[in-house]
Parts: C-alpha cells; sequence; structure tokens
C-alpha cells in the first residue's frame, strides 16, 4: 500500500485507487520564530492561564509548532482568575437559520509567519502554502454520559496520561473491561480534552502507512507491539505525544481514516484542485476502517492494527465504511424514512450511514443530518517573513457560516486551523515511499539533510539549512471552546452579525506574537433589522511575566495588571477619542434589545443598554426598579477603569432599525498614540 507526501499521489487504502493527498507537515521546533496563530476566535497555542509570556506546557493538548510565547488564555466570567472551570467564560455564537433561513456569520483572524496565497499560475508565491479549517462539536444536553469523554478546556497545565498496551499479546487478549480501566486511569476531568483517549489509542495501535514519503528521517519501528504506528512519521519519528492528537491525522490531509473533525473550508496553494478537496473531503466522501470485536464478546473495539482492507479482513477483522454528520437525526429510525426525509422543506439534507462514535459498542447504521463539502478558496496573500496583515491591511481572514443543527440542541466545539508550508525542490505529486533513503538498495532521497553543495567554483562546497523534519511542515492553532447555541425563537430566518475583541494586554512588543486590542471586524456593513451580537472574552491572568523567551515580558496598559476589560461606548467620529454623553448618542436610541446573556431585563430602556455596554455588564440598568440589585442605584460604584467589571462580557443581541453610521471606542484601552480600539457599524 503506498501513499505519499505533498499533494502526492499515492494509493487509497479504501479502494486502491490512485489519488493525490496533500500532507500536513509537522515538526520539532526548538526556540523557531512565530508561525501561525488564532486571533479571532481566539487561539489557545496550550495556553489556558499561564501569568508568563510562555506557554507552560507545549504538549498540553496539540501539536502546534508555534512559538511557547503565542496565545491567548481562556476567558474569566468574572473580575477574579478563575479556579475551577466553572468559573471559565465560553464564546457562545448563535447558529445559523435553516438554509432557507438566516445566516450567522463568525469573522476568523489569523497570522501566519511564512507566507500564504497567490495563485500558482498568475501570481506564485515563494512557497507552496495551503490552509484548512476544522470544527469538532459535542451535544450539551445527549452528549458523553462521562465528563471524562467530555470537550474542555480544563483547570490545569497539566497533558492527559496515557498508559499503553506493552506487548502484541495483549492486543488480542485485552478485554473491554481492561480497556475502561486502562482508561479510567488515565482521563482525568480537571485536564483538557479534545480528541478522545480512544482516539490516540487507536492511532498508537493502528500501523502508520507504509507508503509515505519519509526523506532520510529514520521513523522508531517499535511502538512496545513490535511494528511502527501512526504515531510516528516523518516530521515526529520519535512518536512524541500532544494531548490524544494523532500525528499521522495532523500531518495528512484529506486522512484516510474517519475522524471526529468536520471540513469548513480549504485554501490550497492552487485553487484548480479546489474540486479535488471537495469531493474527497471526509464531509462528503466514506472514510474506511478495521473493525474487531473483544475476546467472547459481539462489542467492538475502538481499535486495531490493521490499516487497510487486505490485511483486516485476512485478520479477521470487517472493513467498514463511516459516515461523517453533523449531529444524529434520531426521529428518522429506518432508511427509508431517513431517505424520504429529504424532501423537507428546509433544505436539510440527511443520510443513512454508520457515524464514527468512540463509545459506540456497536456498528450501527442510523440517521445522519449530512454535512456539505467544504468551501474552497485562494489562501489570503502575505509575505514570507512577516507575521503580519494580507494585501488588503487586514490579518488574513475567512467568514464562517455557522451551521445550523435542526435538533435545536446546544453544541461545545473547538475551531481548529492548519496551515502547511512545502517547496518544489522534489515533485509534489510523485514522490513517494520508493523515494526514500535506502543505501542497501542504493536509493537516494531527493532531499538530505544538511547538504553540502558544490558549486563548480574551485571544488568549495557550500553548506545548505535543510531539515528533512522541516522540508514540508505543518502549524497548528486551536481555540479554546466555544459553544453554537440556538436562535431565540421567532428569529429563525435574520441574519446575525457577530463583534468580538481580539488582542491581550500588553504593547505590541509584549503581546507579540499575539496582537493588542481591537474590535473585530472593526468596520462591519449590515442591514436594516439585521441582528448584532456583542460579546468578548478576557482574562484575569495576562501579566505576560517571566519566562519570557525571546520576547519582552510586562503588560503595559490601564487598569488592574494582567488583566482584559473591553467596553463600548459611541463617539462622534473616528478620529475623535472622547465619548459622546448618553443624551447626543444615536448608536444607543436605534436598538431594540432581542437577547441577552448577562440577564438585561426585557424591559431595559435605550439608556439602560447604553449602561451595560459601557460598564462590561456590569450594570445592567439605571434604576432598581428594573434590574434590583444589578442597577446603578443599588450596586457599588464601578472603578472607572473597569477594574471591578468582569473579564468577559456573554454579550447582548440588538437589532438596528434604521439606518445610520456610528462609530465606538473602548475607554479603558484606546491610548492615542499607543494603542486604537475602535469600531465603526454602518446601517444600509
Amino acid at each position: 500500500v503506498t501513499m505519499s507526501t505533498i499533494f502526492p499521489t499515492g494509493v487509497d487504502l479504501t479502494t486502491h485507487r490512485l489519488l493525490r493527498y496533500m500532507e500536513m507537515s509537522k515538526s520539532f521546533c526548538r526556540g523557531c520564530l512565530a508561525d501561525v496563530y488564532f486571533h479571532n476566535p481566539r487561539g489557545s497555542n496550550n495556553r489556558l492561564n499561564e501569568r508568563s509570556a510562555n506557554r507552560r506546557n507545549a504538549n498540553r493538548c496539540f501539536d502546534s509548532q508555534n512559538n511557547n510565547r503565542g496565545g491567548y488564555n481562556v476567558g474569566d466570567k468574572s473580575n477574579q482568575a478563575f479556579t475551577a472551570e466553572t468559573e471559565q467564560h465560553r464564546m457562545r455564537h448563535f447558529q445559523s437559520g435553516p438554509s432557507n433561513g438566516g445566516r450567522s456569520t463568525l469573522l476568523l483572524e489569523w497570522t501566519n509567519q511564512h507566507g500564504c496565497g497567490g495563485n500558482e499560475n498568475t501570481d506564485s508565491h515563494k512557497l507552496n502554502c495551503n490552509l484548512v479549517l476544522q470544527y469538532m462539536c459535542q451535544p450539551q444536553q445527549g452528549g458523553p454520559a462521562d465528563n471524562r469523554d467530555k470537550l474542555r478546556n480544563g483547570a490545569n497545565t497539566n497533558t492527559q496520561n496515557f498508559s499503553p498496551l506493552n506487548n502484541a499479546r495483549q492486543l488480542g487478549t485485552e478485554t473491554q473491561q481492561q480497556k475502561q480501566s486502562r482508561k479510567n486511569n488515565n482521563v482525568r476531568t480537571d485536564r483538557v480534552l479534545q480528541e478522545s483517549w480512544e482516539w490516540y489509542d487507536k492511532c498508537r495501535i493502528r500501523q502508520r502507512n507504509q507508503g509515505l514519503f519519509t526523506a532520510d528521517q529514520r521513523l522508531r519501528t517499535n511502538n512496545g507491539l513490535g511494528y511502527s504506528a501512526a504515531i510516528y512519521t516523518r516530521q515526529n519519528p520519535n512518536g512524541n505525544r500532544y494531548g490524544y492528537e494523532c500525528p499521522e491525522e495532523r500531518d495528512y490531509y484529506p486522512y484516510w481514516h474517519p475522524s471526529d473533525w468536520k471540513d469548513i473550508a480549504v485554501m490550497p496553494f492552487n485553487v484548480s484542485l479546489c474540486g479535488w478537496y471537495k469531493g474527497e473531503s471526509y464531509n462528503v466522501k466514506m472514510r474506511y476502517e478495521c473493525i474487531e470485536t473483544y475476546p467472547n464478546s459481539n462489542n467492538i473495539r475502538h481499535r486495531s492494527r490493521w490499516n487497510n482492507e487486505a490485511d483486516c479482513k485476512g485478520n479477521g477483522g470487517q472493513w467498514t465504511g463511516f459516515t461523517n454528520y453533523l449531529e444524529y437525526a434520531s426521529q428518522y429510525t429506518t432508511q427509508a424514512a431517513c431517505n424520504a426525509a429529504n424532501t423537507n422543506n428546509a433544505g436539510i439534507r440527511y443520510v443513512w450511514g454508520i457515524p464514527h462514535d468512540f463509545l459506540a459498542t456497536r456498528l450501527q447504521a442510523r440517521c445522519l443530518v449530512a454535512l456539505s463539502a467544504p468551501d474552497c478558496v485562494e489562501a489570503p496573500w502575505t509575505r514570507v517573513n512577516h507575521l503580519g496583515n494580507t494585501r488588503t491591511g487586514q490579518a488574513s481572514r475567512y467568514v464562517w457560516t455557522l451551521p445550523h443543527f435542526p435538533s435545536g440542541k446546544e453544541y461545545n466545539c473547538i475551531v481548529r486551523l492548519r496551515y502547511n508550508i512545502s517547496t518544489d525542490d522534489y515533485d509534489p505529486f510523485n514522490t513517494n515511499s520508493t523515494h526514500n533513503e535506502n543505501r542497501v538498495l542504493g536509493v537516494r532521497s531527493p532531499v538530505q539533510q544538511n547538504p553540502n553543495i558544490d558549486i563548480g567554483v574551485g571544488n568549495i562546497p557550500l553548506r545548505l539549512a535543510i531539515n528533512t523534519a522541516q522540508y514540508g511542515r505543518t502549524f497548528q492553532d486551536r481555540s479554546h471552546v466555544i459553544k453554537l447555541i440556538p436562535r431565540p425563537a421567532g428569529f429563525e430566518s435574520s441574519t446575525i452579525h457577530n463583534i468580538n475583541v481580539r488582542g491581550k494586554r500588553g504593547n505590541i512588543v509584549q503581546t507579540y506574537p499575539a496582537v493588542e486590542y481591537d474590535f473585530i471586524p472593526n468596520d462591519i456593513q449590515v442591514k436594516v433589522n439585521d441582528l448584532v451580537h456583542f460579546q468578548w472574552a478576557g482574562s484575569n491572568t495576562h501579566n505576560n511575566g517571566n519566562p519570557a523567551g525571546d520576547g519582552q515580558a510586562g503588560d503595559a496598559g490601564e487598569g488592574t495588571r494582567g488583566t482584559d476589560r473591553n467596553n463600548i461606548v459611541q463617539i462622534r467620529d473616528k478620529m475623535e477619542n472622547f465619548p459622546m454623553p448618553f443624551e447626543n448618542s444615536t448608536m444607543w436610541k436605534n436598538v431594540e434589545l432581542i437577547w441577552s446573556g448577562v440577564g438585561q431585563p426585557a424591559a431595559s430602556s435605550n439608556e439602560d443598554i447604553a449602561v451595560t455596554m459601557a460598564s462590561s455588564g456590569y450594570y445592567l440598568c439605571m434604576s432598581a426598579t428594573t434590574c434590583q440589585g444589578q442597577s446603578m442605584e443599588s450596586k457599588a460604584a464601578l472603578n472607572n477603569l473597569l477594574n471591578n467589571a468582569p473579564a468577559s462580557f456573554p454579550g447582548i443581541m440588538l437589532r438596528f432599525k434604521s439606518r445610520g453610521t456610528y462609530y465606538y471606542i473602548s475607554t479603558r484601552n484606546n491610548n492615542f498614540t499607543n494603542r486604537s480600539q475602535k469600531g465603526v457599524i454602518r446601517i444600509i
């Protein structure tokens, strides 16, 4: 079985047809500079609540390959640093309506250092770049019953534990109870969980794809079970563990086995590949893996050694196809009913298939809400060696239309960004395992580690800086847990826009490679009667202290050290820096309160809304007759630098009733000549 490297030609493990796969190549990074960072939603880069500029544990959850300084802490609900996960803030975004209803959009923003974008034929770059945006979700209600299996940020920065099987005999003899005991002894509910324990155990036991190009790297050939498994790749030859992430799945896209990730968008180095990517996405194309049962039981195992159909069947396994999906459609219990449901007027598509479920004990086909093929667009153009903006003057962006979950359930989700760079120093479409270094057979890899090159001038060799573990490389960032929540009743067809805050405390040098505060988007155009959801997350531990790695420590800014605070007040013009008094403001007099995440009373006046936004939710109204103890009349005075306001604002959703252009500012963070935090909303 062969599979190859960067956009290679290889053999599909399911059908043995020739296909091309892109290697999302990862590698080891020691002291490397910044690479790819999510700014909205806030990317963790494996951070949680560190007071240092450096993250504490690069192996906490996933292999980012990024600088230790990058990332944002998880949000705090109050003005105090969290001590338990229940005290963390999770950003909440409204789902889209049915396909014939309203869209809910979230602006994803990131920066990548090594360049990207440009058309291969007409606007070529210095490298090949590919970006993939994905998400995974679990329902808040009806999800895993055991807290060990739930998506979470964790309350400390430790990596989840893992106890492997130690010999090949245990592969066949381990019972379901023994497997569960291993898991129960490993998984801690106070540590981060994204991929499941079963996902990593499966990866460690499944044989790696022997058809992949590994250059002159020497991958380990013994995972304790007598063969080389999928935890070993060209860029992770020693099989280092990052949470419960599977290195082989991380490095290759589209992956040839089923996973829990759903594709949002692919941004290839050449858009002529878009048709192929859309057709090969697990969103729309079944993926296969080998299914075995426990000894003396009909219950299925979550893992198998065999990675292809022939070996699977030859060793008594069942080669099984799995269908990716948005959520279960449990109301349709037969295939006929599932197929018939596709005549609905809401535009929801259903498919009958076997879902990938790491907790399943039996193979069971069921009705699933189908996914669409991912969007495929040209990547935003950025220059090489510059962690900055695109040609438009903004950071790289993609507008994600959030999914519609027909069940009406609330979902906890993770958003993932992978950024791959590669070169044309070897044929990316036709280089595979037959080109791997093999001195016995006289095969030389097309790329060598730090080679000396004779350029024909006096026989003077020149050394090139080539690390074959990084020739083709992937960086990654992920969000903290966010929530996708159902819409308020009666607004299924309304368009919803999200306005958030990016950045963290500190000046431009202290925050780097993160960014300073700004609204995102900071210039938005919406239609009359569209809905606008204002919300943000902030931490009380963004001190950016030592260790600071290769950057500057410090947390320059206003108010209590290490704390994020934001608010919104209207200004007359974006060139000005003084707020307008409420009696002169126009922004809040043109809105209707649709929903509140802070308990804003439905009877709130426009003045109440203004004071809520100005105080970051510390006050909810002016008069105690409207909101009792949360009013300006009843509550202790707000600190003028928002020190006693909550770090995060769950938000309110407003409808703008007529046309107008409104400018606004954050009073605490806007600091002329140091940083600007202003926004404009244009109602048309």
